[in-house]
């Protein structure tokens, strides 16, 4: 997400690097660079010469304190600036007071929005709210088998009527079947074209004078640069919709719809799609963007994701195992599917702060863990629960079982161990801690 824009990005910095004060010579050329890194990544030439010209202006009229280099003063004012431009704040979904809400999907075929439609749903469901699916794409009845195929993924009914029926009788008929079911969130899949055409504008028109919905969100595929941005116009135009979602992020794209679409058609970017599985949809944070964009990291959504994944309960009983030295293998594995589970394995490490740079230029597949996985399935229960049972002819076993070389196996033993104490010597300090604690407060109490 976004490698190309912040790799041409710190380059522009880098001009900045060793000059002692801001001028408006070495600014000149930096701001340069910047806007030559926006259009390269698609960003709308409009807004990318906005951007730099107040990027400028706010830069000539700082003093560089001695603690900040000018450097380090550009890339703050550069994120402060690509905040506002993508809208400061997140913009949540908004629900109805009374009666179910109906979010109404729209879209270039293509986009994605059959995919999103199913993971909005799988999001609010996860948020305490009882969704309703509807397929009103009655022109691709492989549209209606996918989104059947989703919905029943994640356990979600999916209205659905024959493929020669009117959209907006669907759709209406959804909305009274989800009042008599108790069902308070209507999520409605519309038709797509492959380009924008009238017959398509005036049905998604139709569906919207004859629903009302509460929300009417554009499904953007990313990877379309440019031409993301003219759609949106084109269905704002027309529909005045309450906001935008970019797919494909984790695709090679370049990024610049996603910086632009906010400043042309004024309306906010509500979602983001990371990947294929169900569960890759993120809010849209201007500030955190931000951050991953000019690769500052992003903790705040890394610790959400991982609340997300993480149960309570699970977490304490690890806690409890690591600290009688009681981790093992079948934890290890555990961990493995919760992390799997947080998405894309380089999209995580790049929003850690300081890795994120390092994690560009690192080809890390998503199966990174995949030989690790093998060898420990190739072990026996009681291999996994005692390690130190396993001996040469077992590593051998595990190695043939696993598909890997005795020398991997060895290795991943070795790796495991060093991390187990690793943990005890953890454990010690902290118990250290509590008994230096312990013991200050009953010297305070005896007045010693």
């Amino acid at each position: 997400m976004f490698e190309s824009l912040s790799t041409k990005l710190e380059r522009a910095f880098k001009t900045l690097r060793g000059e002692g004060k801001i001028s408006e010579i070495n600014i000149a050329e930096t701001v340069r660079e910047i806007r030559r890194a926006l259009l390269d990544a698609d960003v709308n030439y409009k807004v990318a010469k906005d951007f730099t010209d107040k990027v400028k202006a706010e830069a000539l009229g700082q003093d560089v304190r001695l603690a900040v280099s000018p450097g380090q003063l550009m890339v703050k004012i550069v994120h402060d600036e690509l905040v506002k431009l993508m809208g400061e704040r997140n913009v949540g979904l908004q629900y109805a007071k009374t009666g179910p809400t109906v979010i109404l999907m729209a879209g270039l075929q293509g986009s994605g929005k059959t995919t999103f439609s199913a993971k909005l749903a799988k999001f609010v469901k996860a948020r305490g709210k009882n969704p309703l699916l509807v397929a009103c794409d009655v022109y691709r009845p492989a549209a209606i088998d996918q989104l059947s195929v989703l919905g029943e993924q994640i356990s979600i009914p999916v209205y659905k009527e024959p493929s020669n029926t009117d959209p907006v009788k669907i759709a209406l008929a959804a909305v009274e079947e989800a009042k008599k079911t108790g069902r308070d969130v209507v999520i409605v899949d519309t038709a797509g074209r492959l380009a924008v055409d009238e017959q398509m504008m005036d049905e998604i028109e139709r569906l919207k004078n004859a629903l009302k919905p509460h929300e009417i969100l554009f499904v953007v595929d990313s990877m379309t640069g440019q031409d993301a941005v003219n759609t949106a116009k084109a269905f704002n135009d027309r529909l005045d919709f309450t906001g935008t979602i970019l797919t494909k992020l984790d695709g090679d794209t370049r990024g610049g719809a996603a910086i632009s679409i906010l400043a042309v058609v004024n309306k906010p970017i509500k979602f983001i799609g990371t990947g294929e599985k169900m569960d890759a949809i993120d809010l849209f944070y201007p500030e955190r963007m931000a951050g991953r964009i000019l690769g500052m990291g992003d903790v705040v959504t890394l610790v959400e994701r991982a609340q997300e994944q993480f149960d309570r309960e699970e977490s304490e009983r690890l806690q409890k195992k690591i600290r009688k030295n009681q981790f093992d293998f079948e934890d290890f594995l555990n961990q493995l599917a919760q992390i799997k589970k947080m998405g894309n394995l380089k999209e995580l490490i790049g929003m850690i702060p300081g890795i994120g740079k390092m994690a560009k230029d690192i080809d890390i597949e998503d199966d990174a863990f995949k030989h690790i996985e093998a060898i420990i399935l190739s072990m026996t229960r009681e291999e996994r629960r005692n390690p130190a049972v396993i001996n040469g002819s077992r590593r051998a076993r595990i190695a043939k079982g696993s598909g890997r070389t005795v020398q991997e196996v060895n290795q991943l033993l070795k790796q495991f161990n060093e991390m187990k104490k690793m943990m005890r010597t953890m454990n010690k300090m902290m118990a250290g801690g509590r008994d230096l604690k312990h013991m200050e407060m009953l010297r305070q109490r005896l007045g010693r």
